[in-house]
């Protein structure tokens, strides 16, 4: 999971107990996850976009009052940032279908829920030599922005993934009343607070409340302080 190596320029730092160092012109925006009455998610929506700078550092602790950004409340709290992912991260459960192949890392999980939309993503890869059951589970792995869903061609091998250039996008998501992870996208380097560089991966969310047990990573632990019919809802998904 960790390479010691820096061959670009952009790059997320995790400092030890404050926040994430952003460097290199890296691109920031919000984006909103738009969903149906019952809570499933129809798309996402380009909200705020921030200037461009060369450096800037967001916030971890999930208390800064000049969200995304870090305000130094991380020092009056004295937050712990301790980085709790292990060389386990990737390890994937896979399911096999007649077009396609799911690796499902779950404890990468963001519960962003597309998963479900127009039916599970798990029950549809076994039916995926039909066209449109096929073209809902890759544009629903696409949409998964952890990269806990991963896809590949089992004729050929090969990974279906969206391109993204490298960018930065803060997830809202209002029917849940939260603001969810930071998600990295096309390979940006994630550097831990003791140098080391987590496995580039072209998409993966990086937690900013401050309560993951899977440090630096997001594991979903900025839903469960909402309401029970919030809570009720995630939790028959998983």
């Amino acid at each position: 999971m960790f390479t010691t190596a820096i061959s670009n320029e952009c790059i997320i730092k995790v400092c030890k107990d404050r926040p994430y160092i952003v460097s290199g012109k890296i691109p920031i925006t919000e984006y909103v996850i738009n969903c149906d009455s019952k809570g499933i998610p129809i798309n996402w929506i380009l909200g705020k976009e921030y200037p461009v700078m060369e450096k800037c550092a967001l916030c971890r602790c999930g208390q800064s009052k000049n969200k995304p950004f870090c305000d130094g409340t991380h020092a009056d709290i004295n937050f712990n940032g301790t980085e709790t992912a292990d060389l386990d991260q990737c390890q994937a459960k896979e399911i096999n279908g007649p077009e396609l192949i799911l690796k499902d890392v779950e404890k990468l999980c963001a519960s962003a829920r597309f998963c479900h939309r127009s039916g599970e993503i798990w029950e549809q890869v076994p039916k995926s030599d039909n066209p449109e059951i096929k073209k809902n589970v890759i544009r629903n792995s696409f949409d998964c922005p952890s990269g806990r869903l991963l896809l590949r061609e089992k004729k050929t091998g090969k990974s279906i993934e969206p391109e993204f250039g490298r960018s930065i996008a803060l997830v809202s998501d209002p029917f849940m009343g939260v603001n969810g992870p930071i998600w990295v996208r096309g390979d940006i380097p994630i550097q831990s607070a003791d140098g080391k560089i987590y496995e580039k991966r072209n998409r993966v969310t990086l937690c900013r409340c401050g309560k993951s047990l899977n440090n630096p990573f997001c594991d979903s632990s900025h839903y469960p302080e909402q309401s029970e019919g919030a809570k009720e809802l995630i939790f028959s998904y998983l």
